[in-house]
């Protein structure tokens, strides 16, 4: 029996929160209903060079240790060698693959696209909008930035699947867009295996052709053909993608799932001519009918435990401050404060009469049941004093706390 939620959040598809607020600007419930996976929306809720600027990128190049993955450069529509612009990262790095601040320079001066990847891995502004953008939509995501020079364009038209909002920072930038030649594409349909239509799409004339200016945004759900090109000066943009849970999804974890079903997984008979679909049609049509039933018993709780062991590791939560976290959990007295970390994925269910457990990203953690109250009031969000906690004693109280913090489920308050 599940006797918590994670992170509290509501079934809504987009709450109406700040984060959202800073990528369209119109109501959560219009953009659910009319955009979401439907159609682009271009909005003015900038600006955003507070989440990145052209400083912080000069920063990001040169003093940040990049290693090659988070760096990509790219040239008329070809993704370069690393080698182009990577080295040794110097005595006692040990590493080979380091961006190298002047040959990211050169390659951009002449003409090439940087950009700059996982930012929402590196960067801390990004690093917590993405978190909360990502609690507000309820999708894992992921933040890119593009810069390109005056008059360059970094690759050709193309389409993503996952859904994107592109958040102009500097500069200017014309976005020619036109309709999906392959609606709500899945990623093992990438636009690679369609480039000759999509080619063909993109000599035609664009359902949205538009300069993107400081402060804009462009939402484009899976599947849009788009392609950018910096206009008189140089471009830098953020590109925020958004996983998208298909129903597509769902049938996979359910055919994983019918593997339970010995009707399933019995052998095909002897010596059938699997070429002739004659031969084959009575054994299909056995296994259809198998499948349906089977899928007539399928238990909703655990399609989400599977989907949820499958979104929970792409998102992370807040980060901590490991030495001044232990430090804390050491001193800890009744009157601290602590508060559940943000972003943090967790489901307290029971575990017979006598235990309860938290489950978390990757771990469990396992309490005796006389825990559960003080853990759904330190896990509903708000911070708590420890002797506020509903158990026998301090003792208790520092010792369930201690643990919390040391298991980074808890922060200082």
């Amino acid at each position: 029996m599940t006797i918590g939620a994670p992170g509290g959040h509501s079934p809504a598809l987009a709450r109406c929160g700040p984060a959202l607020a800073r990528c369209v600007t119109v109501e959560p419930e219009k953009f659910a209903a009319a955009h979401w996976g439907r159609a682009p929306l271009l909005s003015h809720p900038g600006p955003f060079a507070d989440l990145l600027s052209p400083d912080a990128v000069d920063e990001l190049l040169s003093r940040r240790g990049l290693r090659a993955p988070f760096l990509r450069v790219a040239q008329r529509g070809k993704v370069l060698p690393t080698g182009r612009f990577t080295g040794s990262g110097g005595a006692g790095a040990e590493i080979a693959d380091q961006v190298l601040d002047d040959e990211a320079m050169r390659l951009y001066a002449g003409g090439a696209t940087l950009v700059l990847q996982g930012l929402h891995r590196i960067w801390p502004p990004l690093i917590d909008f993405a978190r909360e953008l990502g609690g507000e939509l309820r999708r894992p995501l992921q933040v890119n930035a593009y810069l390109t020079p005056p008059g360059s364009q970094g690759f050709a038209t193309h389409y993503d699947t996952h859904d994107v909002f592109v958040l102009q920072v500097d500069g200017v930038k014309r976005w020619r867009i036109h309709e999906p030649v392959l609606a709500d594409p899945i990623e093992r349909q990438p636009w690679g295996g369609r480039a000759d239509e999509v080619a063909a799409i993109a000599e035609g004339e664009p359902a949205i052709d538009v300069l993107l200016r400081p402060g804009d945004a462009l939402y484009l759900p899976r599947g849009w053909l788009h392609s950018a090109e910096a206009q008189e000066s140089r471009s830098l943009h953020l590109t925020i993608g958004v996983r998208a849970l298909t129903r597509y999804a769902l049938v996979e974890e359910l055919l994983t799932m019918a593997a339970d079903d010995a009707r399933l997984r019995g052998t095909v008979p002897y010596g059938v001519d699997v070429t002739d679909p004659a031969a084959l049609e009575p054994i299909l049509t056995e296994t259809v009918e198998a499948l349906r039933d089977w899928l007539a018993t399928a238990d909703p709780a655990d399609v989400a435990d599977r989907l949820t062991a499958r979104d929970w590791p792409a998102a992370r939560p807040a980060p901590i401050a490991p030495l001044a976290q232990l430090d804390y959990a050491a001193e800890l007295t009744p009157s601290s404060l602590v508060a559940v970390r943000e972003g943090l994925r967790w489901r307290l269910t029971e575990d017979g009469p006598g235990h309860v457990v938290l489950h978390l990203t990757g771990r469990t953690l396992r309490f005796p049941a006389s825990c559960a109250p003080a853990l759904r009031l330190v896990l509903a969000g708000a911070p708590v004093r420890v002797a506020d906690l509903p158990l026998d004693d301090d003792e208790d109280r520092l010792v369930l706390t201690r643990r919390l913090l040391r298991e980074a489920v808890l922060t200082p308050g």
